[in-house]
């Protein structure tokens, strides 16, 4: 049995699974979307995904790594 997958000719989704928001950004932090973007994504024509997908990469430094967990508390100690 071969594995027939439909493929279609467009901007793919950039989503990785791992749907969190980052808290002050509001921008997922696995693919980089923001919400609305998310949302609206399946209703966008291609050069827009192709616009969105360009700028996701610039996106990556917004988000803040975490200061704190269990590291910096045994700093404190």
């Amino acid at each position: 049995m071969t594995n027939m997958v439909w493929k279609r000719n467009e901007v793919e989704s950039p989503c990785v699974q791992i749907c969190v928001v980052h808290p002050t950004e509001r921008i997922c932090t696995g693919c980089y979307r923001t919400i609305d973007e998310i949302s609206r994504w399946s209703k966008m024509d291609s050069s827009e995904r192709a616009e969105i997908m360009e700028n996701l990469p610039s996106r990556k430094p917004q988000l803040t790594k975490r200061r704190g967990g269990r590291a910096a508390r045994l700093k404190e100690s």
